[in-house]
């Protein structure tokens, strides 16, 4: 029996071993299906990009990633899909960061007015260490994970029924800006009347005199047809925003070391295509905008950025300093 012992032994190794690796190999060609979801049209850059993503991300992994797009909220509003995320859920959500900052506070400094000059400004803070802490925070308190950080949703700015040019035009305006307090100071320290209301909700409400304008990236504001009840353009790039996706992290921990790799990458890479559609797409729409006579004001930005100086230290949730620890970092890249 001793002499047979070790040969049985290596060959019921052998087939343990052999289940494995069959086992790894089907594991390995299994599809692994995402659910990708926005509130943007069809119309727009957001959807061109998430195709592009769907495009890159199935073609890197032979097949084995399959992204199922779904636009224009169909599968919820983003506090719910947000919640699906959290939950575990397999969905992947496009979400600003002044959302975010109801579970890391921090992270709403990203879409504070005039926090930098321009979308590469954000783009580098989110390479910081400073980001990256906040980040991991997202990952390991809350459960969801950065899937990509690069998505520009463009400059907002403000079209209005009467002009104008400086903060004191803005006394007693009624202007329609996001259920989000951040939004809400900003319009406060500008010396609007600042209203929360659905997006869907503006055109009617500025057609019966309940809002006096609106603040968005144009091609937005042209979306929900601002434009045919108002006549004056504000060039105030209050804020630049971009983006993030965000997914389950316990879905991305159960997702194959590759796919999660090609997954981000292919993100970044659909990222970078949106920016270039993001910035042509405003550049037509503000050409369309003079050519059906809206009138158009460049304003003195400055005046409108120390009118919300107060706004960085009055966020009640936020660290103690944060807007100087920012700007220290910006001027880092500076230098």
């Amino acid at each position: 029996m001793k002499n047979i012992k070790l040969p049985i032994t290596i060959v019921l190794l052998l087939v343990i071993v052999g289940c494995s690796t069959g086992e790894a190999s089907l594991q390995d060609e299994e599809v692994h299906t995402v659910n990708i979801a926005y509130g943007n049209q069809t119309n727009e850059p957001i959807h061109a990009q998430a195709e592009k993503w769907k495009e890159l991300a199935e073609e890197e992994s032979d097949g084995r990633l399959q992204l199922n797009l779904y636009p224009s909220s169909q599968l919820g509003d983003e506090a719910d899909m947000i919640e699906l995320a959290i939950n575990g859920n397999n969905i992947i959500v496009l979400t600003a960061h002044d959302f975010l900052m109801d579970y890391v506070p921090d992270l709403g400094i990203m879409n504070a007015p005039y926090i930098g000059d321009d979308e590469e400004d954000l783009l580098y803070l989110t390479e910081t260490d400073w980001f990256k802490g906040l980040e991991e925070e997202l990952d390991e308190d809350v459960g969801l994970d950065m899937i990509s950080k690069n998505t520009l949703y463009g400059d907002r700015h403000l079209m209005t029924t009467s002009p104008v040019e400086t903060p004191e035009d803005l006394e007693g305006m009624r202007i329609r800006v996001p259920d989000n307090n951040l939004f809400i100071r900003s319009f406060s320290a500008m010396g609007a009347s600042p209203i929360s209301m659905p997006l869907g909700d503006l055109y009617s409400s500025l057609n019966q005199g309940i809002v006096d304008g609106a603040e968005n990236p144009l091609p937005v504001l042209t979306g929900s047809r601002t434009h045919e009840v108002t006549n004056h353009l504000a060039l105030t790039g209050h804020m630049t925003v971009i983006a993030s996706w965000v997914g389950s992290s316990q879905a991305m921990e159960e997702m194959p070391d590759d796919l999660e790799q090609i997954l981000k990458e292919t993100s970044h890479e659909a990222g970078e295509y949106g920016q270039v559609l993001v910035r042509e797409e405003e550049r037509e729409t503000l050409e369309m905008l003079e050519e059906e006579g809206v009138e158009v004001h460049e304003v003195d930005q400055e005046l409108f950025e120390e009118a919300v100086q107060d706004v960085y230290d009055s966020m009640p949730t936020w660290s103690d300093d944060l807007y100087e620890e920012v700007q220290d970092l910006l001027d880092e890249r500076e230098s």
